[in-house]
C-alpha cells in the first residue's frame, strides 16, 4: 500500500486516464476525491471502487470556474482532513486547423486546459504547504513537447504551456517541499481520442517505435511513481510516457 495513508485529487476523473489513475492510487491505499464535470459518470464509478473497500468520493466540478475549483478543494478538505496529492488531468482535446481555429475554441481550450491548472494548484497549495509529502502532477502530452501530429494547436498550446506552469511551480514551491512534475502521455487508448478517424489513429500508431498505443495503465502507473515516497527528490520533471515517439 505505497499511497497509504495519502490524500489526493484528481480532476478528469471520471473516465480514462483519469478514472485510471484514481483507481491505481486508490488500490495503493490513497483516499481520493474523483472530480470531473459528468456528475452521473463520477458517481457511478466512485461507488464501483467503493465496493471494492477504497476511500473515494465524487465531486462534481467545472474546472473552466474558478469559483467551482475553489469549491472542489474545500469539499475535498472537509471529507479529508488534509492534501498531499494534486493531478491536474482534466482537459479537452480539439483537432481544428488553423484556418479553421475560432477564437471561441481557443479560449476554451486554453481555459480548460491550462488556466483550470494554475488555479486547482493555487486552491490547493495551501493545504499541500502542511503535508509531509506533497505532490503535484500535472497532465501535459507529446502534443506539448513537439507541437503534436494530428492535434489543433490551441491544444498543442495549452499542453506546452502546463509545461511551463510546471517548470516555475517546481521553482517557487521548492522552499516548501512541494514537488511538481509533469506527465506527456503519448497516444493513449483511452476516450479523448474517439473523435479521430481510424486512419488518423492508424497514423500515429505507426509513427510510435514500441509498435502500440499507450494505455491508461502505463499512464497511471508513471503517475503512482511521482507521486510516490520514492520520487521524493524529483520536481520539475517531463516525464514521457509515449513508446519513443519522442525523445528529447
Amino acid at each position: 500500500m505505497t499511497h497509504s495513508g495519502k490524500r489526493a485529487i484528481v480532476t478528469g476523473a471520471a473516465g480514462g486516464i483519469g478514472l485510471g489513475i484514481a483507481s491505481r492510487l486508490a488500490r495503493e491505499g490513497a483516499s481520493v476525491a474523483l472530480c470531473d464535470l459528468n456528475e452521473r459518470k463520477a458517481a457511478e464509478e466512485a461507488g464501483q471502487l467503493q465496493k471494492e473497500g477504497l476511500d473515494v468520493f465524487a465531486l462534481v466540478v467545472d474546472v473552466s470556474k474558478i469559483d467551482e475549483i475553489r469549491k472542489m478543494t474545500e469539499q475535498a478538505i472537509e471529507r479529508f482532513g488534509g492534501l498531499d496529492i494534486l493531478v491536474n488531468n482534466a482537459g479537452i482535446l480539439d483537432s481544428s486547423s488553423i484556418l479553421d481555429m475560432t477564437e471561441e475554441t481557443w479560449d476554451r481550450v486554453l481555459t480548460v486546459n491550462l488556466k483550470s491548472v494554475f488555479f486547482a494548484c493555487q486552491a490547493a497549495i495551501p493545504y499541500l504547504k502542511k503535508s509531509d509529502s506533497a505532490r503535484i502532477v500535472n497532465v501535459s502530452s507529446l502534443a506539448g513537447r513537439m507541437g503534436g501530429y494530428e492535434t489543433g494547436l490551441s491544444y498543442s498550446a495549452s499542453k506546452g504551456g502546463i509545461l511551463s506552469l510546471t517548470m516555475g511551480m517546481a521553482r517557487q514551491l521548492a522552499p516548501f517541499r512541494i514537488t511538481v512534475n509533469a506527465l506527456c502521455p503519448g497516444t493513449t487508448e483511452s476516450d479523448i481520442i474517439r473523435q479521430w478517424s481510424t486512419g488518423q489513429i492508424e497514423s500515429l500508431k505507426a509513427k510510435i517505435p514500441l509498435g502500440r498505443l499507450g494505455s491508461i495503465a502505463d499512464m497511471a502507473a508513471a503517475v503512482a511513481f511521482l507521486t510516490g515516497d520514492e520520487a521524493g527528490f524529483i520536481t520539475g520533471l517531463f516525464l514521457d510516457v509515449n513508446g519513443g515517439m519522442y525523445m528529447g
